[in-house]
């Protein structure tokens, strides 16, 4: 079987999952949260080499106050169980997005996250935080500009794919394999828009909650039965 290296994920229907439920969407949120850990190990057993997680977006923080709230307690509590989570999984973990709206104590959690895994060298763990494509496209355009500005790089520099690349938060990592979205919306919703240009898509109908190593490995197999061509080949 073809394992893609790379897979990246939209978590979506935590939410659903929970309205189905009768429950409330944060009690969505905290199940999918738990799930990813899960997802994690089974990405390491299939042999995939780096999993991108779209946690919370840009837009995410027009949702409802109480439910923005309930999310970023959320997140504090995952990121501090994730520095735990990786030492026994000797995994890495990244975090790219925006990170200057986070509260002070969630940047200093990452910080401290990324710097005590750094060296782990399983599985490639990389969580989209305060993330949206067009955001971090805008943001490398800008840092180049800087960069021009304070000579750091030629005024008459050539800007191609390969610096734009360079200056993007997923600068280092391998462009993603295979792109997964749970919950049955078939979009993007502006998630690395740059470096899925060839990847595989897949969309299933089950809600993150539910996706588990058996809903992981229907995905795989889908990609490898693929035929994958690149230029048109």
């Amino acid at each position: 079987m073809n394992i893609p290296r790379h897979v990246a994920i939209i978590l979506d229907g935590n939410g659903r999952w929970a309205k189905a439920k009768g429950m409330p969407r944060n009690y969505g949120h905290t199940a999918g949260a738990k799930n990813v850990e899960d997802i994690c190990r089974a990405c390491h057993d299939i042999g995939i080499k780096y999993l991108t997680v779209y946690a919370f977006s840009t837009e995410n923080w027009s949702r409802p106050e109480d439910e923005v709230s309930a999310l970023m307690m959320l997140l504090r509590n995952y990121l501090k169980t994730c520095i735990k989570t990786a030492k026994k999984n000797n995994m890495s973990v990244r975090v790219i997005g925006e990170k200057s709206r986070l509260d002070d104590d969630i940047r200093e959690t990452i910080e401290k996250l990324e710097k005590e895994t750094a060296s782990y060298d399983g599985l490639c763990f990389t969580i989209a935080l305060n993330y949206g494509s067009r955001d971090e496209i805008s943001r490398a355009f800008n840092l180049i500009l800087e960069e021009i500005r304070d000579g750091r790089l030629d005024k008459d520099i050539k800007i191609d794919e390969k610096l734009i690349s360079e200056h993007l938060d997923t600068r280092g990592l391998p462009d993603p394999d295979l792109l997964i979205r749970t919950s049955g919306e078939l979009r993007l919703s502006n998630f690395l828009l740059w470096q899925l240009a060839y990847s595989e898509f897949y969309f299933t109908d089950v809600h993150w909650p539910d996706f588990n190593k058996s809903e992981l490995e229907k995905a795989v197999e889908s990609y490898s039965a693929r035929n994958r061509r690149f230029g048109g080949v």
